[in-house]
């Protein structure tokens, strides 16, 4: 009699849950992987992907904008949301056939249902009830949006998952929140027409980025005309026939067809039976885990968003190769989290790898910065779009390179691979003594000459 059905039941058929599937399945394990909405999870479903075909289609307008300065004489043009909306569906239902089938080529066996867990080692799929034995078991059930406000209506308001099967475009809509999904979300709306308003308790968008990033990012969306309340909050909904009157903090009352609510997410971790086993869990009810993705219960383990250390997919999918790798096959190293690229694909768009300015003045004794703005030339003869800015900071003592930002044409396809510039250990002169390609917008990392020099011995 076999002790366990199965070497490895993943919960979750997300980016992170099925690259660690496969990976396992291609060591040899026997392996099943549960989900019970749509097999390819937050990024490929509702976030990442539709979200970047709903930027793009924002962009356009701009793009329409710039061809008449470069001689196109166009006629009128109208968008149609419909249209979008079902180009999206084909599309994700393409990829999520791409998932499917690479699960099945692999030999995971996909368990289409709400997996909990059920005592140790041991699956229970609701509504069959059929139970599955473990030897481990990993939980990749990543995040959602956060709807634990405490306002007044907020039942009213949807919130990200929800915009993308909108079946009809707000004229106004209001976003509350002030990071990657509220930024983006605001950018896009903002360029299909929607009249936007974005929301936020904080001072400066973007906590936790670059100073020069929030400033130059908060310019360049009120020069669009999106209408930022910073340092505000949303104190209650109200409806009004189709209309939902929005009362802040400052006495101002805002009338939206919609409410997006975008103020962070949350683990999935409720109704999986997690506690019941004795895993322990955060404050966001996040799993806690430690450098290997275990948990504190020896046979489950977790990647991803339902861990809340770094909440990005390409992090999941490294966790989920990782985990797979050591438990399953012969590698033993650990996944490295330094130098992590990440962009928000707002219009203009921020990229970062590395340290921040203040993380870099904070650790590093000897600071050089390096700066350029310009126009590129798709804007130049469209006066008014935004400039390209980038940064580099560099520690004077090793000409190391600490950081890369940049917010403009092309910043996210450009710190990609400053990034794995930066994996190999690059130095400035590197930058310095390698031939621009000209003309180019990525040109300028290769030509920065004037720096402000930072020492923490004359603070």
């Amino acid at each position: 009699m076999k002790t366990f059905d199965v070497d490895l039941f993943v919960i979750g058929a997300g980016s992170g849950g099925v690259r660690a599937a496969r990976v396992a399945a291609s060591h040899g394990a026997r392996v099943a992987i549960a989900e019970r909405s749509r097999v390819g999870g937050t990024c490929v479903v509702r976030g990442c992907v539709p979200k970047k075909l709903f930027v793009y289609a924002s962009r356009v307008n701009q793009v329409l904008s710039d061809a008449a300065a470069f001689g196109w004489q166009l006629g009128e043009s109208r968008f149609d949301w419909p249209t979008l909306l079902g180009n999206k569906n084909v599309e994700i239902a393409r990829l999520e056939g791409l998932y499917r089938s690479g699960l099945a080529q692999a030999g995971v066996a996909l368990v289409e249902g709400h997996a909990t867990i059920d005592g140790p080692n041991t699956i229970l799929i609701r509504g069959t009830l059929e139970r599955i034995r473990a030897k481990r078991i990993l939980v990749a059930t990543g995040g959602s949006p956060n709807r634990d406000l405490d306002i007044p209506g907020i039942g009213y308001a949807i919130d990200s998952n929800d915009v993308f099967e909108l079946g009809n475009l707000p004229p106004r809509a209001l976003i509350i929140g002030g990071g990657y999904i509220a930024i983006e979300f605001a950018g896009l709306l903002h360029g299909l027409g929607v009249k936007t308003s974005l929301v936020h308790r904080g001072a400066k968008l973007l906590r936790g980025f670059d100073s020069d990033i929030q400033i130059e990012l908060e310019r360049a969306y009120r020069r669009r005309g999106i209408d930022l309340r910073l340092a505000e909050t949303v104190s209650r909904i109200d409806r009004a026939d189709d209309v939902l009157r929005v009362a802040l903090s400052s006495g101002l009352c805002v009338d939206v067809e919609a409410v997006i609510l975008a103020a962070g997410r949350r683990p999935n971790t409720r109704d999986l039976g997690l506690e019941a086993i004795g895993v322990k869990l955060g404050s966001t009810g996040a799993i806690i885990v430690d450098a290997t993705g275990q948990s504190s219960v020896p046979w489950l383990y977790a990647v991803g968003d339902v861990t809340n250390r770094v909440n990005l997919t390409p992090v999941a999918i490294r966790e989920g190769q990782a985990f797979a790798d050591r438990v399953f096959g012969k590698e033993h190293s650990r996944f490295n989290y330094r130098n992590i690229p990440t962009a928000i694909f707002s219009t203009p768009e921020v990229a970062v790898v590395g340290m921040s300015e203040s993380e870099a003045r904070l650790l590093c004794p000897e600071l050089e910065i390096f700066r350029s703005s310009f126009t590129s030339l798709t804007s130049a003869m469209n006066p008014g779009t935004p400039r390209v800015n980038i940064k580099l900071l560099v520690d004077r003592t090793n000409d190391r390179v600490l950081g890369a930002q940049a917010i403009g044409e092309g910043a996210a396809e450009m710190i990609q691979l400053i990034a794995v510039a930066l994996s190999a250990g690059v130095t400035k002169h590197d930058f310095d003594r390698t031939v621009a390609l000209h003309p180019t917008i990525a040109e300028e990392w290769t030509t920065m000459h004037v720096s402000e020099k930072y020492s923490s011995t004359s603070v």
